[in-house]
């Protein structure tokens, strides 16, 4: 008898897709098929996200795209949306089973209990009372890991559906963590991405933190390159930073939350900074590591915002040395506080203010590109191959490009940055 065949599909963070390669590994080892999306399989998983109302339109989306598919195939939907959203996810015809974000780990064994065809199948505990953590950590690309140090957030931001969908904060130790992190090295991975929900909080249930965790990562044999995912500017200090400068594995790349350049609608928001912090912060970076990257998120339209507030945004943003932002449009999330505050912001408002940030930050990267002109970097190779190109990044998240040869890849090359193409990346002669 032929393998089952079974294909996953994953919406949201970096930290989902790292738990969906975890949860697949799982099933090649148990003898399935891994098949892609796309295919013809005989189970579907949809790791779901529910952090935006687009998000969640598309993960229904692919639900149902997978029943037309096969129409015989078992549905299983797994992760935020079904922690959030068990009930109407449920009256779903499609849906063959739910898990929430600890169960999912449990997929196999509740695909073992034969669900009936036509009934849900539910397993979504209560997430707030969960201590468990599962570490993950992504094997999809050979060059680059995501790995998972933390889960949950203990901030509940007014805006922030995540803590109801992921839970309290939560890590392994590190001793568990190093352990995880030396696997990844031994399957010839040179980069890890470390990921989390809110990876400046890790290890405070064991008496432990970020700070010594990246110590003791610096040391890992194997692992050439570390990056640090999002962290708030409140749980980043100048020590970290100082120490980053000072490894010759963490690379200089920094992904801080902002969200709003005014302390009134920081405030509402209910941040645990004002903008002087994440202000420090840059410049901190910068004294230690002027070439590094520095990524912003922002939130515009959050009910509240006036004009005014968001000209404070903009023009502290446009002051800011930083190398972009992503750009976030605010999305009513039920059951966060923000669902019950005035002033509600019109989408006509919202996609203008979008459009200015987002032209500011075209502005902002591609004077970061222009600063790195003639400078010689290292960049590693990945697998792609898009119309004939192979794309890789710098240490500082400098997008290069080259010719395909299959014998760069998963290599770390030395590139004098000089050419660019029409959208600003970099070219590496491939002679």
């Amino acid at each position: 008898m032929s393998a089952k065949r079974i294909a996953f599909q994953t919406f949201g963070c970096k930290l989902n897709f790292a738990e969906t390669s975890t949860i697949a590994r799982q099933f090649r080892e148990d003898g399935y098929e891994v098949v892609k999306y796309r295919d013809e399989a005989d189970i579907y998983v949809i790791n779901s996200c529910v952090v935006t109302g687009n998000a969640e339109k598309k993960c229904r989306s692919a639900i149902r795209q997978a029943k037309r598919r096969n129409p015989g195939a078992i549905i299983a939907v797994v992760g935020c949306l079904s922690q959030i959203k068990e009930d109407e996810l449920a009256k779903m015809e499609e849906v063959d089973i739910l898990a929430g974000n600890e169960e999912k780990f449990r997929l196999a064994e509740l695909l073992n209990k034969n669900p009936e065809p036509g009934a849900c199948f539910r397993q979504v505990g209560d997430i707030n009372k969960s201590e468990a953590f599962t570490p993950s950590w992504s094997s999809g690309y050979r060059t680059r890991s995501f790995l998972k140090i933390q889960d949950g957030c203990d901030y509940f931001c007014t805006y922030c559906t995540i803590p109801f969908a992921r839970g309290r904060s939560r890590s392994a130790t590190i001793a568990d963590t190093i352990r995880t992190a030396k696997e990844i090295a031994a399957s010839d991975i040179r980069e890890i991405v470390l990921s989390g929900v809110n990876i400046g909080d890790y290890g405070k249930q064991h008496d432990e933190s970020f700070y010594k965790l990246i110590q003791e990562l610096d040391k890992v044999d194997g692992i050439d390159r570390i990056r640090i995912s999002s962290i708030e500017p409140d749980l980043l200090d100048e020590e970290m930073i100082s120490f980053v400068a000072n490894s010759e594995k963490f690379l200089p790349h920094f992904h801080i939350p902002l969200q709003s350049g005014s302390d009134k609608i920081l405030k509402s928001m209910k941040r645990k900074y004002k903008r002087e912090v994440f202000a420090k912060r840059v410049n901190e970076i910068r004294e230690h590591m002027p070439k590094a990257c520095i990524a912003a998120d922002v939130i515009i339209g959050f009910p509240g915002e006036t004009e005014e507030d968001f000209r404070e945004t903009y023009d502290f943003l446009n002051r800011m040395d930083i190398s972009y932002m992503h750009v976030f449009t605010y999305s009513e999330r039920p059951g966060t506080k923000a669902t019950g505050l005035n002033g509600k912001i019109t989408n006509a408002v919202k996609k203008e203010r979008s459009r200015r940030l987002h032209e500011l930050s075209d502005t902002k990267k591609a004077a970061f590109y222009k600063q790195n002109i003639g400078t010689t970097a290292f960049v590693l190779f990945e697998s792609d191959n898009s119309g004939g190109f192979m794309h890789g990044f710098t240490g500082n998240y400098l997008k290069v490009k080259t010719p395909y040869k299959k014998e760069l890849v998963n290599e770390i090359i030395p590139v004098q940055l000089e050419r660019q193409d029409e959208e600003g990346v970099f070219i590496m002669n491939n002679e």
